[in-house]
């Protein structure tokens, strides 16, 4: 309930205050395990990529958030789960392949840091979308969030790993991490 009245009011202040547009939700399923990989501009890119999607979307933030008073609170309501600073835990990795397994949406940035320029991609969205067997969804963020200026997202086609995990090679994260990354750069190039 907390969740879905965010979600309206944030819809109404993206459109307003970015001109925000949406292409490609219907790529995304109805039900099942999600995971939504993006690339990652700034702090708002969470509530960017979870806004027009019609499921909740859950996301790691750091651990010292939840201890904030109140908001810790909050942010656990609307589908974040602490994950400790400096690397990502086993049990956040748990968590979240849990939380896919038993169809829910999980957003992830596979590039980790904001603003990242190298467009490389870590491989623990990988490792969450392969063993958690969900579908995989590349999500653009395109634009800059300056008021009154046109901000797109784009939700791609879901991305067909199924050669590349029959493999099992040593390197079979790295190759899905850098699919979906390709993926999202060709979305961003694009517009």
């Amino acid at each position: 309930m907390i969740y879905n009245a965010c979600r309206s009011i944030l819809r109404f202040l993206y459109a307003i205050l970015f001109r925000f547009e949406a292409s490609g939700l219907e790529n995304i399923p109805a039900a099942g395990g999600v995971v939504l990989c993006s690339n990652h501009i700034s702090l708002l890119d969470p509530t960017t990529v979870g806004t027009k999607v019609n499921r909740k979307v859950h996301y790691m933030a750091k651990a010292e958030l939840f201890e904030i008073p109140l908001f810790g609170a909050f942010i656990r309501t609307v589908g974040a789960f602490p994950v400790k600073r400096g690397g990502v835990s086993k049990d956040a990795i748990r968590s979240a392949i849990a939380l896919v397994q038993g169809g829910g949406v999980m957003g992830i940035f596979p590039e980790g840091t904001r603003n990242s320029t190298t467009g490389i991609g870590k491989k623990g969205a990988a490792m969450i979308a392969v063993r958690s067997n969900a579908v995989i969804i590349p999500v653009a963020i395109i634009g800059e969030y300056r008021l009154f200026r046109k901000m797109k997202i784009r939700y791609g086609q879901p991305i067909d790993i199924s050669e590349i995990i029959q493999d099992q090679s040593s390197d079979m994260l790295e190759k899905v991490t850098e699919k979906i990354m390709a993926s999202i750069r060709e979305m961003v190039r694009q517009g």
